[in-house]
């Protein structure tokens, strides 16, 4: 489930913690490398695996909200009639009834940071949307609004919240990095939740994707920087920022080495990520020296690209 995008970043990150922690040795810088990148993964796919516990939990309350409404000592009509269709949502039991899902949130790792006090808060706040109020004013069930409203209670309640947004920050390690993919994750989730498998999120083609792209970026450094230091318009390589610059050299290993992936696809990504993770400019500028160092490849014909089946 996890995307190639996600996997660079990740593969970046572990690139910038090597460079900034002074590791030294290529040998050495593989190793930690490797295990580096394989927790930061580990930990970007729990944070997403979090997003889903709280949607799917917040949905469950409606349930237990009915409940204690009724069983109060002197319950009101309103009380007596509370909605629970939404605890009965078949886009929701299609997620609770994923068994993968149900083993993963068994893990400590996971459980641990669902909190049932903030699960009510949201469902509150859920049940005074205008949206709510529509999906429970008729007992008739489609597929699509019953999508729609989970996605609403992840994008509007959840993510969507400052408060919210805040307490991940302040309690779940790597929120604030990582939350861009995390939403990008869970937009996809909701396309195709059904081929979802919590417990192996990322193939094992992309897994040996990410640490090929770690290995050769480490590997081929000084070639890389040879390559990119002439397009670099009278800057020198140590001025250039750091992310820049790692973008750079994971985006010619790309061109030279991974004949699988479209040259338009490796540029067009890292002009992205550049501008995500980087600065304003980033984009631009990595789009400009990819761009130029493409075209010097393809001159020298060392650019071997893999056709693709249409």
């Amino acid at each position: 489930m996890i995307g190639r995008r996600n996997i660079r970043v990740k593969v970046m990150q572990t690139l910038y913690t090597l460079a900034t922690t002074g590791t030294t040795g290529l040998d050495e810088q593989k190793k930690q490398g490797s295990a580096l990148l394989d927790e930061k993964v580990r930990r970007f796919l729990d944070l997403f695996v979090i997003s889903v516990l709280y949607t799917t939990q917040v949905a469950r309350y409606a349930e237990k909200d009915a409940g204690k409404r009724a069983s109060k000592y002197l319950p009101t009509a309103e009380d007596l009639n509370a909605s629970t269709k939404l605890a009965g949502n078949e886009f929701l039991w299609k997620i609770l009834d994923n068994e993968t899902f149900t083993e993963k949130i068994k893990d400590k790792d996971i459980s641990r940071y669902l909190d049932e006090d903030l699960v009510k808060k949201i469902f509150k706040k859920l049940a005074g949307t205008q949206e709510y109020k529509d999906y429970t004013a008729t007992r008739e069930r489609d597929y699509k609004s019953e999508v729609a409203i989970i996605k609403f209670i992840w994008e509007n309640n959840i993510y969507g919240d400052e408060d919210m947004m805040e307490y991940f920050a302040d309690e779940l390690p790597g929120w604030e990095d990582d939350s861009e993919m995390v939403k990008i994750l869970m937009d996809n989730f909701f396309k195709s939740s059904s081929k979802a498998n919590f417990l192996k999120l990322i193939s094992t083609e992309k897994h040996e994707y990410a640490h090929s792209l770690l290995h050769t970026t480490l590997e081929k450094e000084a070639y890389c920087t040879e390559l990119i230091q002439p397009k670099l318009n009278n800057w020198d390589a140590e001025r250039v920022a750091l992310i820049d610059m790692l973008l750079l050299r994971m985006g010619v290993c790309e061109l030279l080495y991974f004949p699988t992936i479209p040259t338009k696809v490796t540029i067009n990504e890292y002009i992205e990520i550049a501008k995500l993770y980087s600065t304003p400019q980033s984009g631009q500028f990595v789009n400009g020296v990819l761009d130029n160092i493409l075209k010097d490849l393809a001159k020298e014909n060392k650019i071997h690209k893999e056709q693709r089946n249409a």
